[in-house]
């Protein structure tokens, strides 16, 4: 089912997958939502919240639950383990004055993708964007916001590249329109040191750059970005992201999934291939 986030608190991975985890051992041990709720005094709806990562996990209650599933002690201990660090803000909670409810849950997927998978018509993507390119976009985007505020808006996005030098970085494979690179920001000479970050972005062995030139034609996702996410935990299925001036939506439905997926799949085969974006890239720095 797809998903619109304009608000509420989002949750970290970890406790979406402890959350997915909760229902699975609830279903394996034949007990219903009254059940449970009776065992820990609460209501059916706040065990169904719990299960969907919509509130935190308090450790009492999922104690009392995991007894009523029949789990062992040891295991018990563990998933108690797991459900207070699950608890935890995570990191961008420090950054919470200039990140919307609904990208807080962006932001907690990509910190735990494996793979990272993304179509932008417009602009550099965030995770590869220098700070004068980000901080020139955001001044447009938010243009009666203080220089104060937007230099905690580039913080936040330099924050999240961090991931990238992780000995676990995610495999990123973006497929930028010609237009991302030909549309002015800020300049010549900072799209010349953008278009430099993107050449130096090439030489990490899990970054994937293709450029869809604009004599490819029509092609199937020109309708507007999106990003593809796939995570190493079995219970968090695949989930695609897209964005409007209103919001965000989420899918992680399999038949939306595939739809996005298969739409990547056929663009990366009409662009440009990888080993010619370094050439691109130069010769489009030349232009400038």
């Amino acid at each position: 089912m797809s998903e619109n986030r304009s608000g509420g608190s989002a949750p970290t991975v970890l406790r979406m997958v402890l959350g997915k985890r909760l229902r699975h051992l609830r279903e394996q041990a034949g007990v219903s939502f009254d059940d449970a709720a009776r065992a820990i005094e609460v209501t059916p709806l706040t065990v169904r919240r719990m299960e969907k990562a919509e509130v935190g996990l308090r450790i009492p209650y999922v104690k009392e639950l995991l007894r009523t599933y029949g789990v062992l002690a040891k295991e018990i201990e563990d998933f108690l383990r797991l459900a207070r660090e699950a608890n935890q803000p995570g990191w961008w909670y420090k950054y919470r004055d200039v990140l919307p409810d609904w990208f807080s849950a962006y932001v907690s997927l990509e910190s735990e993708a494996t793979v990272i998978r993304l179509y932008e018509p417009h602009y550099v993507p965030g995770l590869l964007q220098t700070d004068d390119y980000a901080a020139a976009l955001l001044r447009i985007g938010f243009p009666n916001k203080s220089p104060e505020d937007i230099r905690r808006r580039v913080a936040l996005r330099l924050k999240r590249q961090d991931l990238l030098d992780k000995p676990e970085a995610p495999a990123i494979w973006a497929v930028l329109d010609e237009t991302v690179l030909r549309r002015p920001v800020g300049g010549a000479e900072m799209m010349r040191a953008q278009i430099d970050h993107l050449s130096e972005m090439l030489d990490y062995p899990k970054v994937r750059i293709q450029i869809m030139r604009f004599a490819a034609g029509p092609h199937p996702g020109a309708f507007g970005p999106f990003h593809y996410f796939r995570f190493g935990f079995s219970e968090l299925p695949d989930v695609v992201y897209t964005e409007s001036l209103a919001g965000a939506q989420y899918f992680d439905q399999p038949a939306d999934v595939v739809t996005y997926l298969e739409v990547l799949d056929r663009m990366s085969v009409q662009a440009e291939p990888v080993a010619s974006t370094r050439e691109i890239l130069a010769a489009l720095r030349k232009e400038l």
